[in-house]
């Protein structure tokens, strides 16, 4: 389990969780009560928080919010945050391997480009994954549902996560590899424990 701890700045909510995964589900867990994002500093923070008590607000200030939701909610948040804060577009998706807590967690940025009220705002969801020691992308259980139905601009970002991280998106119409080879017979290099040949 990893633990993070965000101190309070300026503008800033401070929130302590505990995100976990495994084969079946992931886990959020505050690991201790914290204050609810002020309405009048983050009213994102907020919304999302009542329609998905379970969620997790890592950090909320002007322009940026950090939720942290299960793999099973993850279709359901996004889902919120396109068609009731239209959020229309992913800016990106990246990934951070955890290889202690045997997960990985995948992260997507996204934004509005139609409403300019949101034109400073990036809203970051994330949620976290198994993760196998010996990978079998596509074939063990580090899979995630794609978000291409719901934000078509992840098509490209999820296929290097894939092949990077090795998370399979399950839905992505094209988990095809990106940028290595298509013989690549070694771990996904953006692992931890990807040893770089010769050095």
């Amino acid at each position: 389990m990893h633990v993070t701890a965000r101190e309070n700045k300026k503008n800033e909510s401070k929130v302590v969780f505990k995100m976990s995964s495994d084969e079946n589900n992931t886990n959020v867990e505050k690991t201790e009560e914290a204050p609810p994002v002020p309405e009048f500093e983050n009213p994102l923070a907020n919304l999302i928080l009542k329609k998905f008590p379970s969620a997790t607000i890592a950090f909320a200030n002007t322009d940026r919010t950090r939720v942290n939701v299960s793999k099973e909610e993850i279709i359901q948040t996004a889902s919120f945050i396109r068609d009731e804060l239209h959020f229309d577009h992913a800016e990106s998706v990246s990934g951070v391997d955890y290889p202690d807590e045997k997960q990985i967690e995948v992260v997507y940025h996204l934004g509005s480009y139609d409403d300019p009220s949101l034109s400073k705002q990036i809203l970051t969801l994330a949620t976290r994954v198994p993760r196998e020691d010996n990978p079998h992308p596509g074939n063990d259980s580090t899979k995630l549902s794609s978000l291409y139905e719901i934000f078509p601009s992840v098509a490209f970002h999820e296929r290097e996560c894939f092949e990077m991280l090795g998370v399979y998106f399950e839905g992505n119409p094209d988990n095809r590899r990106l940028l290595l080879p298509e013989d690549w017979a070694d771990i996904p290099p953006l692992r931890k424990d990807f040893d770089i040949k010769g050095r």
